[in-house]
């Protein structure tokens, strides 16, 4: 206030610079177009369809190099720190070349994911696959294969030859014996590929029917899928379970 009781000017002037400053600031954070990074994620699917499809959706960008990278923001880290609903489960294996999440282009939490050597499966590893559809209501989950894979080379041989992987490695090959069993009935060209494609739906099956499971797949809220990834073209292709 000056002497005669009338606002200072100069603080009339400095108060004016201020509101227009915070004006213009508010103008342009709504006006200006949202960064891929801040887009609205998508909703969960609930379905075991949906939650297919989006796989395969973001599966189909991996192959053509559009790419959108969801759900990979620090905003996306905060929703998720205290509480997880992965739409999907991977069964894969542990090869460097085929990471799930990037394959499919999905962000963080969006998968559970389980990795072991040409898919090879025991009680720890059946009990983390059931995690999500039993606690969490996953409706989802992939058994993922892949062309040349090297454990389920390692395997074939070592079954053939009689000659036992050395150490724990020979406990992948016990598990994957009933592809191999199935490959040699099988016969063809490429008996590894085979032995491969095998282990998928050997295991893709025996999860659909187990005991804690089948339920979940009787009433249709889960679907079991078969998959398995070309290495060349990045592509994955279903080979049992898809859901309609």
């Amino acid at each position: 206030m000056d002497r005669t009781g009338h606002p200072d000017r100069r603080a009339l002037l400095a108060g004016g610079i201020v509101v227009a400053t915070v004006a213009l600031a508010g103008c342009s954070s709504t006006s200006a177009a949202p960064s891929a990074t801040s887009a609205s994620p998508e909703a969960r699917p609930t379905t075991p369809a949906g939650a297919f499809a989006r796989l395969m959706d973001g599966n189909k960008r991996w192959v053509s190099g559009e790419l959108r990278h969801p759900d990979r923001d620090p905003d996306r880290r905060q929703l998720v720190a205290q509480a997880q609903e992965p739409f999907g489960a991977i069964l894969s294996c542990i090869d460097s070349r085929v990471p799930p999440e990037l394959l499919f282009d999905t962000g963080l939490g969006d998968l559970y994911v389980m990795r072991t050597g040409g898919e090879a499966v025991g009680p720890v590893v059946t009990g983390s696959v059931e995690y999500g559809p039993m606690t969490s209501g996953t409706p989802l989950i992939v058994v993922l294969g892949h062309q040349r894979c090297g454990a389920v080379g390692a395997a074939y041989k070592s079954i053939r030859d009689g000659k036992p992987l050395p150490g724990n490695l020979e406990a992948i090959a016990r598990a994957l014996r009933p592809a191999y069993e199935q490959a040699v009935r099988e016969g063809g060209t490429d008996p590894v590929e085979t032995m491969a494609r095998a282990q998928v739906t050997l295991t893709a099956a025996d999860l659909r029917s187990n005991r804690d499971l089948a339920p979940l797949v009787a009433k249709g809220a889960l679907a079991v899928v078969g998959a398995y990834y070309s290495l060349d073209t990045g592509k994955v292709d279903v080979l049992a379970g898809a859901p309609s």
